[in-house]
């Protein structure tokens, strides 16, 4: 059995999800979680998907706010021997939920390429052109809360 939860910043869990992040994330493309970093999400709404059996922690993500109206959702990271589940789907759907309940009224994110489909699946669409960020490939995507 899966929850979904609000994980506080600085805390035990959100040390988990940075260290997820970056297993999942970073790792794999060579880049290191850099502390300075820490401070900038301060500010944000990190969102968890814990493992009731043993409490442990599969997924999670951050949803950084750009203005009154937008937040950006960004490092969804599923552990990987939990991708293929679901769960990133239904961890995109509470954190969309979570950003409507604070008033946000549009979702912003860079998708990598690979990761476009999935995001079509759930309402986001392209816009703009697709660019390069830190040497990877992203598009632009958006959805209406």
């Amino acid at each position: 059995m899966k929850k979904f939860l609000d994980i506080d910043f600085n805390s035990s869990r959100y040390d988990e999800l940075v260290e997820l992040r970056y297993k999942v994330l970073l790792e794999p493309l060579g880049l290191k979680f850099l502390d300075m970093h820490r401070e900038k999400e301060a500010t944000y709404l990190h969102v968890g998907c814990v493992e009731t059996l043993d409490d442990k922690l599969i997924g999670g993500l951050i949803l950084a706010p750009l203005n009154d109206k937008e937040i950006r959702l960004m490092q969804v990271a599923i552990d990987h021997c939990h991708q293929g589940e679901g769960i990133g789907k239904d961890l995109v759907k509470y954190a969309e939920k979570r950003a409507k309940e604070a008033k946000y009224s549009k979702i912003i994110m860079h998708a990598m390429l690979s990761v476009v489909n999935f995001y079509e699946r759930l309402g986001y669409h392209q816009e703009g052109d697709v660019f390069e960020e830190k040497g990877i490939t992203f598009v632009r995507m958006v959805k209406d809360l």
